[in-house]
């Protein structure tokens, strides 16, 4: 039995506090008044010290795991070693289950790093797979994000669905002129930042790109129909116009990634999709691609999730700006990096609240002397698995 105790419970409607959390095994007992406590000398009490006790958090989409694998464009590290190494950042940060966002493009400009070739994609989704049957510091899950032009991959996407690999798909499509860069100039910036191209190369690589068949919409159903079949969960990926929320929805998806402008996250949360925005976005104030600011989004209620994207410690620190600068109540906040994604992947009965029966998957949160938020302790299927001590403030004279 473990006991957690003397903490600020975040709970799905409010934050309580002198409730303390039981956990059996590798589930959540009850939630009960610190006053109905019993001494138990077989049972380990955690003494949270008034910090915040949460839900772990869950990530569906970041491809921070590409940045740990290949951190120089040329450079390839062992894809096993990588996951463990990348756990142990993403646990500091207080995310339990992370959904691994790889990119399946067909070879192009953008897969001139060895991460975003075809067969070490794959190396990676058969190591994410392999997590499951050894013992991790968090949970890996896979989210193949699909871009619409790679025909020749759809085989091995269905074959990867059918293997139980993925848990996530979502359609991409990075085509000049759609979505992100529906800004060409945009596109032309973020092309020079991948390589070193003359205007003319880029120009060519832009007619190129426009003229690249991409897949029909009934292969999309076809595709989307099979991931459903296997209960994984179909996003769109930068939608950028109200009209194409009704393609996205005619095709099976109940996500919305980065809508592109305020209109747009409007329609898709008329048409009850879940939608998705960056935590970076959060901390610098908007899209760095000049597209919709996250916290406009959450502050006009059409956007449900935050995802760290590229950067896993913009979560934690996302909740606390919401709250402490946008105004919004501290429990909502931490809703868009638990409950609120578990549900979007159908994953509630599982996790993303504090609730007996579900896994214990908790954070204790909390506040340096500075205001900066910290995750003090990380426990995973009922078992620490990070902790995180700060030295007391010491002057020249003390060393």
């Amino acid at each position: 039995m473990l006991v957690i105790h003397n903490g600020k419970l975040v709970l799905e409607e409010t934050i309580l506090e002198g409730f303390a959390v039981l956990v059996n095994g590798y589930e959540i007992l009850d939630v009960i008044p610190e006053s109905e406590l019993v001494q138990d000398p077989e049972a380990e009490w955690i003494d949270a010290q008034g910090g915040y006790i949460t839900p772990g958090f869950i990530d569906i989409h970041s491809d921070y795991i590409e940045s740990i694998v290949s951190p120089r464009p040329t450079s390839m590290m062992d894809v096993h070693m990588s996951l463990r190494e990348a756990e142990r950042i993403l646990i500091g940060n207080g995310i339990t289950t992370m959904y691994h966002s790889l990119s399946l493009y067909r070879e192009d400009v953008f897969t001139h790093k060895p991460m975003r070739y075809p067969e070490n994609v794959q190396r990676l989704i058969d190591a994410i797979h392999q997590t499951h049957e050894r013992e991790t510091l968090i949970h890996h899950r896979l989210h193949a994000r699909f871009e619409i032009d790679n025909l020749d991959e759809v085989d091995r996407l269905k074959q990867n669905i059918e293997d139980g690999k993925v848990h996530l798909l979502s359609f991409m499509d990075h085509t000049p002129g759609q979505g992100q860069y529906r800004d060409l100039e945009v596109y032309r910036d973020t092309l020079k930042g991948y390589r070193d191209l003359t205007d003319e190369e880029v120009h060519s690589i832009v007619e190129e790109r426009i003229q690249t068949p991409v897949l029909t919409l009934e292969k999309l159903k076809e595709v989307s129909e099979f991931a459903r079949q296997h209960d994984i969960r179909v996003a769109s990926h930068d939608d950028d116009d109200v009209q194409k929320i009704d393609l996205v929805k005619e095709i099976g998806t109940t996500i919305s990634e980065f809508p592109i402008t305020l209109d747009v996250a409007k329609k898709a949360k008329e048409c009850d999709l879940q939608i998705v925005v960056g935590a970076p976005n959060i901390l610098l104030g908007g899209s760095h691609s000049g597209n919709l600011s996250a916290a406009t989004a959450i502050q006009e209620g059409c956007a449900d999730i935050l995802c760290s994207d590229y950067y896993p410690s913009a979560l934690l620190h996302a909740v606390f700006a919401l709250h402490e600068q946008y105004g919004l109540e501290l429990h909502k906040a931490f809703q868009l990096v638990t409950t609120n994604p578990a549900k979007a992947v159908g994953m509630e009965h599982e996790m993303g609240s504090i609730k007996p029966g579900l896994k214990a998957d908790l954070l204790i949160i909390e506040k340096l002397a500075d205001g900066h938020p910290t995750v003090a302790t990380a426990i995973v299927r009922g078992q620490v698995t990070s902790q995180t001590y700060y030295n007391p403030r010491t002057t020249l004279s003390e060393v």
